[in-house]
């Protein structure tokens, strides 16, 4: 059995039933610096508190896997430089030489489902880069929601990917994806995009009960709910398509590759747009905070 090391206020949510909502630490560790990572890390455990739900961060910390941070905890890992970004093929390498590391959808994924624990709320999924003809460079988080039960809230996937395919990939290994209140996927900063969505559901407890269904059949995999970022945050696509063009150009030029082409894109983005992705990133993560709790409490409501 793998030795986890849940929060005080996660144990003791256990102990009472009450429903939990995961949260990645990706963002905390390569996605913001210190000490804006933590300010934000705070509010989107606020906003999940504040929903009615108990919030879990994922990470780990000296070889052991941590389900909720303390405050110093958080503190910790958001100074940190020795921490990992980790996805399903280097999780348990990282728990086995007692590193620390910070968990992707992927990996949070995993760990929510060690825990017992059915709804992950996030910013956006990875997916399909693009040129991914030629660099096969695919995020496994498309494989991780086709094998492991959980409903991850995200707005759509990273608008820096190649949104077709990696919607075309999710059909094909049988992924759920489900637009939240509209009838096309949101594109991460932008609400909307020209895609039709699979699956349109309304409420948290439509959604709930689809995921229920899902378990019942003995269906493998979750669910994406593709949360829209709200009106008044969002970046119109027309306005960030030349953003994202000069930024995958520079890291093309560069040799950026692998696990550091996404961080590169995001900072650069972050640069050229100054500063108004992030907002619109934090923006879109509380949102999804919200909508995650509101479907982990439905899912206690309906547990069988």
């Amino acid at each position: 059995m793998i030795d986890i090391q849940y929060s005080p206020e996660v144990a003791e949510a256990r102990a009472q039933g009450r429903p939990l909502v995961a949260l990645e630490s990706t963002i905390i560790t390569h996605g913001m610096p210190f000490p804006q990572n933590v300010e934000t890390a705070r509010r989107v455990e606020a906003e999940i508190r504040e929903a009615g739900a108990v919030p879990a961060t994922i990470a780990i910390l000296d070889g052991r896997l941590h389900v909720g941070l303390t405050e110093d905890e958080l503190d910790r890992l958001g100074q940190a430089s020795d921490v990992a970004k980790l996805s399903r093929a280097d999780f348990a390498a990282c728990l086995a030489r007692g590193g620390n590391g910070a968990t992707t959808v992927a990996a949070t994924m995993i760990a929510a489902r060690l825990a017992g624990i059915e709804v992950f709320a996030t910013g956006g999924i990875g997916g399909v880069h693009r040129g991914a003809e030629a660099s096969f460079d695919i995020s496994a988080d498309l494989h991780e929601l086709a094998k492991t039960p959980v409903t991850v809230v995200a707005a759509g996937a990273k608008a820096i990917l190649d949104l077709p395919k990696t919607f075309e990939v999710l059909e094909t290994l049988g992924v759920p994806v489900i637009a939240y209140g509209q009838d096309v996927l949101p594109a991460f900063w932008s609400a909307t995009s020209d895609m039709p969505a699979p699956l349109r559901m309304d409420s948290a407890a439509e959604i709930a009960k689809a995921a229920r269904m899902r378990g019942a059949m003995g269906l493998d995999g979750g669910q994406i709910v593709a949360n829209p970022i709200p009106a008044e945050a969002e970046i119109p696509a027309e306005e960030l398509r030349p953003v994202i063009e000069q930024a995958l150009s520079e890291a093309e030029a560069q040799g950026i590759a692998a696990k550091a082409v996404t961080p590169f894109l995001l900072g650069r983005i972050f640069e050229l747009t100054e500063g108004r992705s992030l907002e619109s990133n934090i923006a879109l993560v509380l949102n999804n905070a919200r909508l995650g709790a509101a479907i982990a409490i439905e899912l206690n409501k309906q547990r069988p």
